[in-house]
């Protein structure tokens, strides 16, 4: 699993393709702070705040259907976890500007 901001070149994430070994991406890793710091904007801008359990219940709930969906794409375009994980990101982008009559 990637614990920071792309700390596997190009040429080290080919070589762990090559051996099978499974690589959580920084993209997807990371993304629990973000998710946090989105619920911490939100909480201040309500006047609403959460326990520590509930921040936890909630990001655990985000964060699983995020692997969940990234390792289903993965699967399905037979790609690695990076792969899928900008796969699915593209994906969601697509049905937004879909969606708000963009394209």
């Amino acid at each position: 699993m990637e614990g920071a901001n792309g700390p596997t070149t190009p040429e080290a994430d080919k070589i762990l393709n090559e051996r099978g070994i499974f690589v959580v991406p920084d993209i997807l890793a990371n993304a629990g702070g973000v998710v946090v710091s989105y619920f911490e904007w939100v909480q201040n801008r309500l006047g609403y705040y959460w326990s520590e359990e509930k921040v936890k219940d909630e990001l655990k709930v985000i964060m699983a259907k995020a692997f969940n969906d990234v390792y289903k794409t993965s699967k399905n375009y037979n790609v690695d976890m990076r792969t899928g994980a900008y796969i699915t990101s593209i994906q969601r982008i697509v049905n937004a500007m879909k969606s708000l009559g963009r394209i």
